[in-house]
């Protein structure tokens, strides 16, 4: 019998760092946090796992991609008008921090566009700091394979950004 008390303890901060990570908004990760583990749990009652680190950073990361999807699904849908203009910034430019958070969202929505595995492979190697040969096990690929989507995922990050330059 597994014991989720000690594996949400010891396992619990990565996945909400990753989660917050990808999504930057407390209320999402903590639903992205909960999904994560749930789902590890209906996968826990189908298969043997041998490795949780990995299972639930590519649990975090799926659930994450599905969330940003949804959210810019539902941001191309309805317009919503936020005045920021009395909130104080952390930063000592404000310029600096509006680019901070354009170029955040513009990468938040860029991989909520990309084939899943690729999103994963990218956020497995620039989120959690995994080798191409720990993305291959976490992902049962080649570690060679790891190398070509994230060369694709980059190659697609970077046109979408040269678009939204342009546009």
């Amino acid at each position: 019998m597994i014991d989720w008390q000690i594996i949400i303890k010891k396992h619990g901060p990565a996945v909400w760092q990753t989660a917050y990570r990808l999504l930057g908004n407390h209320a999402d990760a903590a639903d992205c946090f909960q999904e994560t583990f749930v789902s590890a749990l209906d996968f826990c009652r189908r298969h043997r796992v041998r490795n949780f680190s990995g299972l639930l950073a590519r649990l975090t990361t799926t659930r994450a991609i599905d969330q940003l999807r949804r959210r810019f699904r539902r941001a191309q849908s309805e317009t919503d008008f936020e005045d920021y203009s009395s909130v104080k910034s952390e930063y000592p430019c404000p310029s600096q921090h509006a680019q901070q958070k354009e170029l955040t969202s513009m990468l938040r929505e860029s991989l909520s566009e990309l084939p899943p595995q690729e999103a994963q492979v990218f956020c497995l190697r620039y989120l959690n700091d995994m080798s191409y040969r720990q993305i291959a096990h976490e992902l049962d690929i080649k570690a060679n394979t790891a190398g070509v989507l994230l060369h694709r995922a980059r190659a697609k990050l970077r046109k979408s950004f040269e678009l939204s330059a342009k546009g």
